[in-house]
């Protein structure tokens, strides 16, 4: 008997959801705070983890279970090359490395893969369609936040290859109900799901740590112009 398993995994995600929304770095990025420094560390790192999904992924198009969300439209990889282009330059291959929470989310990946690939289902879900979820909206606040062009930097959330986004997800969550798993294999993808929220959230906390650095040079180069403009007035008076 099929199990619904598109809605086990946005009801059973919705904390971690919750939770990842709330991190300093992403409360930052939606209220329009995006350091170009630091959103360019974190394409390095999601071309690290899409890299490693697409990967794995690629070798299992025939499970039973993968094999049907392979989607190749939805893949990343490829976009974030070219933004990695944009942010580093022609040598971005020399340049990059990955962050350890992102090494860490990678490693997990490639383990999952080898001792159960089925739970790849819960990453999948976790960050190709909230990608294509939330993506326009991500891509105005970044556009704007980092006075870039339209397409500048930007590759990721564009999904060239899927006409009707909204059509798109409807097929995919028909798909995760159709795959063929029983309940407690349904509960292990979930519970896999929340460790990917997880592992992104990690990676997040990471990114937080130099947006706040870059956000208190920024107010210290503000406050000391400040304090010398005062100087300054006061030596005149």
């Amino acid at each position: 008997m099929p199990v619904a398993l598109a809605t086990q995994l946005r009801e059973g995600t919705k904390k971690s959801h919750t939770m990842a929304e709330n991190t300093g770095f992403v409360s930052c990025f939606l209220k329009g705070v995006v350091d170009k420094s630091s959103y360019r560390t974190l394409v390095a790192d999601l071309f690290f983890v899409y890299g490693a999904m697409e990967e794995e992924i690629g070798k299992l198009k025939d499970h039973p279970v993968v094999g049907p969300i392979a989607f190749p439209q939805l893949n990343r990889r490829e976009a974030l090359e070219k933004d990695l282009a944009f942010y580093f330059g022609s040598d971005w291959r020399h340049q990059i490395k990955a962050s350890p929470s992102a090494a860490a989310y990678v490693e997990r990946v490639h383990k999952v893969a080898a001792e159960a690939p089925e739970l790849l289902v819960g990453h999948h879900y976790t960050r190709y369609l909230g990608d294509l979820s939330g993506g326009q909206i991500l891509k105005n606040i970044a556009q704007k936040a980092m006075n870039l062009g339209d397409s500048d930097g930007l590759n990721f959330y564009e999904f060239a290859a899927i006409d009707d986004e909204k059509a798109f997800k409807t097929t995919y969550r028909s798909t995760l109900d159709s795959l063929p798993i029983d309940q407690a294999t349904a509960d292990r993808i979930v519970e896999e799901a929340n460790e990917a929220f997880h592992l992104n959230m990690n990676m997040f906390k990471e990114l937080e740590g130099n947006l706040v650095a870059a956000i208190g040079k920024v107010l210290f180069g503000f406050l000391t112009r400040r304090q010398r403009a005062g100087s300054t007035e006061a030596v005149a008076a």
